[in-house]
């Protein structure tokens, strides 16, 4: 079986700044007027090397969402919103399709299960230059039951989950109706960090094109089952039908 592996700097990774789980640190990327290496900026936004280049043969970037450090994606205007996901859209493509890259991965981290470690709401845009992007995902991790579908966008949540519990999966068959992506991307993470479940304060956001489409996957995280780390079992809840319609009613009931 293939598998990707990436070589990670370790001596870099000790060196990085923790402002999770260490509240009183003080955070880089408030410094606004300090920051290094900016590539772009849009409003609030803005695109940024990362100094901390953890993965070996990579580019990594950061995508700094707003200048307020306490917020996050259910707090932002819809318009805000629908801004971060067309700015960070518009530099992923680009970075996929300079030719540079064997894949480019865009995603999110958010909380102290998230596998982050800045409390300041962003997220990363890397192109990694030996990593197979056929293995980045299979096309059963974005099969599930609708929960809602506005044009060519579908929301739905995964009954072949990457990892288990409450998967929420965004598919489109139109990559030019990112506002409604950017939409039920905030109400996806509403729904997991208000709604889902009171103990969840952790969620990634992971984004996927595949056969030239956009694929987008929300998952809370809690500690990782110990039946996926040892033996790749996938955990499917067996309230996937509760989930559906509460969220039916909690944010499409004028549907």
């Amino acid at each position: 079986m293939r598998k990707n592996i990436i070589s990670f700097n370790t001596k870099i990774g000790k060196s990085k700044p923790e402002t999770i789980i260490d509240k009183d640190a003080q955070c880089p990327f408030c410094e606004y007027d300090h920051l290094e290496h900016i590539i772009d900026t849009c409003g609030e936004m803005t695109l940024l090397e990362n100094k901390y280049n953890v993965l070996e043969n990579s580019f990594q970037t950061v995508l700094l969402e707003t200048r307020y450090c306490g917020s996050d994606m259910p707090d932002y205007s819809d318009e805000h919103m629908r801004m971060l996901i067309r700015f960070g859209i518009r530099h992923w493509f680009s970075m996929l399709d300079s030719g540079k890259y064997k894949s480019v991965l865009f995603f999110k981290n958010y909380g102290p299960l998230s596998g982050g470690t800045m409390r300041h709401p962003h997220m990363q845009i890397i192109g990694l230059k030996n990593v197979d992007n056929s293995l980045l995902c299979e096309e059963s991790d974005f099969l599930g039951t609708q929960i809602a579908k506005k044009g060519s966008v579908e929301l739905n949540i995964s009954t072949f989950p990457r990892l288990g519990f409450c998967e929420l999966n965004v598919l489109t068959e139109n990559n030019d109706e990112t506002d409604t992506i950017a939409d039920f991307i905030k109400i996806s993470v509403d729904y997991i960090m208000n709604h889902f479940n009171k103990r969840c304060k952790s969620y990634n956001i992971f984004f996927y094109r595949t056969e030239g489409l956009i694929k987008v996957k929300i998952m809370p995280r809690f500690p990782t089952s110990p039946l996926f780390i040892g033996y790749s079992l996938r955990l499917r809840p067996n309230n996937l039908n509760i989930i559906v319609n509460e969220m039916r009613k909690l944010y499409f009931s004028h549907i």
